[in-house]
């Protein structure tokens, strides 16, 4: 189990050079955008154009903060996604273009190389303790405003932005919030030969 605060994180260019992304974790460890077989990460989008191209890659967005954005994802209709939205999953080698709804936003993105690894994305609305199961390769549980503390072996508190990254425990784990708190869930697995 890690701990990841928000003052850690590593930020970068994006991949177009049209703006700045947030690393919160990455497998492998330190891997380049075109070697990893996982990732999770926030972006500032300023204004609206073309997405970055990631051949292989599956996608899922959702927006953490700002009025929203409108995805143009090749082959799909148009979808408007919110703070509220359920998060959005696309390829991410599919021509996406995007329209802020009223300003600038901040999106959690999480990828995983398509084939190798398949993720899913939940976001929770908690306001009394709930359980989360970590039966994935790897859990991630990301706070959005607010605090959480999280059971474990020793109990960890997570402010606005800190994650908590773990490997499978069929324990899972029980999340206590201080006060009403958004968290998103992202469960990371492998491909089996026979899936």
């Amino acid at each position: 189990m890690r701990v990841l605060r928000a003052a850690g994180y590593k930020s970068m260019p994006w991949k177009n050079g049209g703006g700045v992304t947030t690393e919160i974790t990455v497998s492998p460890a330190d891997a380049g955008l075109d070697a990893f077989d996982w990732r999770v990460s926030m972006a500032r989008v300023e204004r609206g154009g073309p997405f970055s191209s990631f051949a292989g890659i599956d996608r899922t967005l959702s927006v953490l903060e700002g009025e929203g954005i409108i995805l143009d994802v090749a082959g799909q209709p148009p979808a408007r996604l919110t703070a509220a939205s359920a998060p959005f999953s696309f390829p991410a080698d599919r021509p996406t273009g995007a329209e802020l709804i009223a300003g600038p936003i901040t999106d959690l993105n999480v990828m995983t190389r398509r084939g190798r690894m398949r993720h899913s994305v939940e976001r929770l609305v908690i306001s009394a303790p709930a359980e989360i199961g970590t039966e994935s390769r790897a859990t991630l549980v990301l706070c959005l405003g607010g605090e959480v503390v999280v059971s474990a072996a020793e109990p960890v508190r997570l402010g606005h932005l800190d994650a908590l990254l773990t490997a499978s425990a069929a324990a899972g784990l029980r999340i206590q919030p201080i006060d009403d708190t958004t968290v998103f869930v992202v469960r990371i697995d492998c491909i089996r030969a026979n899936d």
